[in-house]
C-alpha cells in the first residue's frame, strides 16, 4: 500500500510538527511523532538499511543530550532529559518522513506548481544539487594537482574550498546560458513536463494533525 502525501502538504505539516515541538515539553508527543512518522515511511516503503543507518548515527548523540541532563541539569532532570533526546529522534524521524518518500524535483516542483515558488529560486537549488557529484570530483582534483607539487590539501584547510569556489563560479555562468539555451526565461510562466496535482482535500490533514497534537497535549495532558 502506498500513502503518497502531496509534497507541499507533506512539507507544510512537517514544518508545522517541529514548531509545535520546539514549543512543547512531551515525551509522549515527541514518541507519538515517531511513530506517525515510522507508520508513514512502512507505507511507502523506503529504504530501511539507511534509516537503521541514520538513528544508529542519532542514538550517541540522543544519549549526550540525555547523560548531560542526567548529570549537569538541575529541576526534573529525567523529564528533561528524556523530553530532549526523544525530541532529537522526532525533529530526524518528521525529516526522513520527507526526504525519504519525496525526491528534491518532486519537492521542488511541488512548491513550484502549487504554492508558486519562483522558478528561478527552484531551479537554481535544483542546479546545486546536481552539481554536487561534480564539487567532490573538482575537490579532489585540486586534492591530486597539489601533491603532484609536493602539497597536502587536509579537509580542514579553507584553501581546498576556495578553489573548489573559484571552480563553481566559472560553472555559474555556464549553467546560466546552457538554461537560456535550453527556453529557460526569468519571469515568465512555464508548462510542466509532469505536473503533481494537489487535492483540495489534502489541506486538512496539516490541520487534522495540528488539531490532534494540541487536543492530545491539552486534554491528556501527557509526561
Amino acid at each position: 500500500m502506498n500513502l503518497k502525501i502531496n509534497p507541499t502538504v507533506l512539507l507544510v505539516t512537517i514544518l508545522s510538527l517541529g514548531i509545535l515541538l520546539t514549543f512543547t515539553r512531551s515525551v509522549w508527543l515527541n514518541l507519538a511523532m515517531i511513530i506517525g512518522a515510522s507508520l508513514y515511511l512502512v507505507f511507502n516503503r523506503p529504504a530501511f538499511k539507511k534509516i537503521l543507518l541514520i538513528g544508529l548515527f542519532v542514538l550517541p548523540l540522543a544519549f549526550g543530550t540525555w547523560w548531560s541532563f542526567i548529570v549537569y541539569g538541575t529541576g526534573d532532570t529525567w523529564h528533561n532529559a528524556w523530553i530532549f533526546s526523544t525530541r532529537i529522534y522526532a525533529y530526524v524521524w518528521l525529516g526522513i518522513a520527507l526526504t525519504f518518500t519525496n525526491s528534491v524535483d518532486e519537492l521542488l516542483f511541488s512548491l513550484v506548481q502549487n504554492i508558486r515558488l519562483s522558478a528561478t529560486f527552484a531551479y537554481g537549488i535544483l542546479a546545486a544539487f546536481n552539481l554536487l557529484n561534480k564539487i567532490r570530483r573538482q575537490v579532489k582534483i585540486i586534492r591530486y594537482a597539489g601533491q603532484v607539487r609536493g602539497i597536502t590539501y587536509h579537509f580542514w584547510q579553507p584553501q581546498l574550498y576556495f578553489k573548489a569556489i573559484i571552480v563553481a563560479l566559472t560553472w555559474s555562468g555556464d549553467l546560466a546560458e546552457a538554461m537560456t539555451s535550453h527556453g529557460f526565461s526569468e519571469g515568465f510562466s512555464r508548462s510542466h513536463y509532469q505536473t503533481i496535482p494537489l487535492p483540495l482535500w489534502q489541506w486538512l490533514i496539516p490541520i487534522g494533525v495540528l488539531a490532534l497534537s494540541l487536543s492530545f497535549l491539552v486534554i491528556c495532558q501527557p509526561w
